[in-house]
């Protein structure tokens, strides 16, 4: 057992949402026990204490829209490569990686990610991944990486055209595959989607095959909307709305996610909530990549499950939060925009939207939920309530002001020193086989 106490402990639990010097006891994978730090040590004597020293603890985060494929791009130069616009970002610089990603360096990828992941506090993550120079087994190489370093993980291949249609027909598979092998291992640290890239990418071909080869109980990770070049594509090729040519593929669903969503109108967002889909919003990449800003604001207030990701763009969830915040302001040009919104989609949202997949309840420091706590190094010099904590984590914290991790109920980073892996090690070895990654690129 564990208890983690002498915490200011946001609980994100209605019912009792700040604990001044409060304590969280775990067992096995579960919270057991929430309350005041002395009854919870009283109770629980034998338990392994750590210590927050007065600072905040609180649930670990999740990232709903990962890309573990893009971790060994940090700093890359590719010969040729000028980022005029959304699709040269892509062909020119992703799709020039994913082309060069055997499972050797996807699992390596993993890695990396996991532990910027553990060291950010995040436990939880929805991953969308593309290796097309080595498809056949690229997510068992994910997984793998997952489990050593401790993380929860929703994991799919990304299916396109862009290489081919033997290649798609590879993604196609790899997802079935992958998506049998978690049913049938009934793992709850492991769970599976069918990934898509983009409507752009994809033929009506393709799109027939992946609902043919994907269960009617398991959902789909698909970007829509991200550049405006999507949606004339469809408009152009199919006649229609992105959201409606999904709708003819039987795409959309309550296990089905929408990345990004950016070039949507009014009669697509009554759709995706008629269909009961969720919708991730990805603020820094969509900025990065000039795409533009989507109405997720409007998606909030419609009622649409709207959760927050980071598109690989940091591991960051605070800092997700933070520039969510301001781009919102600025765009909508309301200092009201954002406020509740934002946090509503990273601490109720994205638990909600994960628990679609994973069966642990998630997202809230209580008795039964999963046990993923973090501590950070943040102690509150101004007055702290359930009214302001928000405020506190928005400007007092980054996912760096995390010292300790526990994930499923282990500790996975104590006092910053990871406990699952040796991180000097590890990216020591992910530095020196990235060089021959870049000069394969750029051979």
């Amino acid at each position: 057992m564990i208890v983690v106490g002498n915490g200011n402990v946001i609980t994100r639990d209605e019912k009792n949402p700040l604990i001044k010097n409060g304590a969280v006891a775990i067992d096995g994978n579960k919270i057991v026990a929430v309350g005041n730090t002395e009854d919870i040590k009283t109770k629980y004597q034998n338990a392994e204490y750590i210590d927050a020293k007065a600072a905040v603890v609180m649930p670990a985060f999740i990232n709903m829209h990962e890309h573990i494929y893009s971790a060994l791009a940090r700093g890359l130069n590719v010969k040729g490569y000028v980022a005029k616009d959304f699709l040269t970002i892509l062909d020119g610089m992703w799709w020039t990686l994913d082309r060069n990603l055997d499972n050797e360096f996807t699992n390596l990828s993993a890695l990396q990610t996991y532990i910027e992941c553990v060291k950010n506090g995040v436990t939880t993550i929805f991953d969308h991944h593309a290796s097309f120079g080595e498809i056949n087994g690229s997510l068992d190489a994910i997984e793998e990486a997952a489990m050593k370093i401790g993380v929860r993980s929703c994991l799919c291949y990304e299916i396109s055209d862009r290489d081919g249609m033997d290649k798609s027909k590879q993604s196609v598979m790899e997802n079935a595959r992958f998506i049998k092998k978690v049913k049938s291992s009934n793992n709850d640290m492991i769970k599976a989607m069918c990934g898509m890239h983009a409507q752009f990418t994809i033929s009506d071909e393709t799109f027939r095959l992946a609902r043919e080869n994907t269960p009617s109980d398991v959902g789909f990770h698909i970007h829509v909307a991200e550049g405006i070049e999507d949606l004339h594509d469809c408009l152009l090729k199919h006649g229609k709305r992105i959201v409606d040519r999904l709708d003819d593929f039987d795409i959309l669903g309550e296990k089905t996610m929408l990345a990004h969503c950016i070039y949507i109108n009014s009669h697509e967002m009554d759709r995706i909530k008629e269909t009961n889909t969720m919708v991730v919003h990805n603020p820094e990449s969509n900025m990065g990549n000039a795409c533009g800003c989507p109405p997720t604001m409007e998606l909030v207030h419609r009622d649409i499950l709207t959760g927050l990701g980071t598109d690989g763009y940091t591991h960051d969830m605070v800092e997700s939060y933070k520039v969510a915040n301001i781009l919102h302001k600025h765009h909508l040009c309301t200092g009201t925009a954002a406020w509740s919104e934002v946090p509503k989609m990273l601490f109720e949202n994205n638990a909600i939207m994960a628990n679609r997949y994973f069966d642990i309840p998630l997202g809230k420091l209580k008795e039964g939920y999963a046990a993923d706590v973090i501590i950070t190094d943040y102690y509150p010099h101004t007055p702290m309530d359930e009214n302001n904590v928000n405020g506190n984590i928005l400007f007092g914290m980054n996912g760096r002001s995390v010292v300790t991790t526990i994930g499923n109920g282990k500790v996975l980073m104590k006092d910053r020193v990871l406990t699952m892996i040796d991180e000097q090690k590890t990216l020591s070895d992910i530095a020196e086989k990235t060089k021959k990654l870049w000069d394969k690129i750029n051979g």
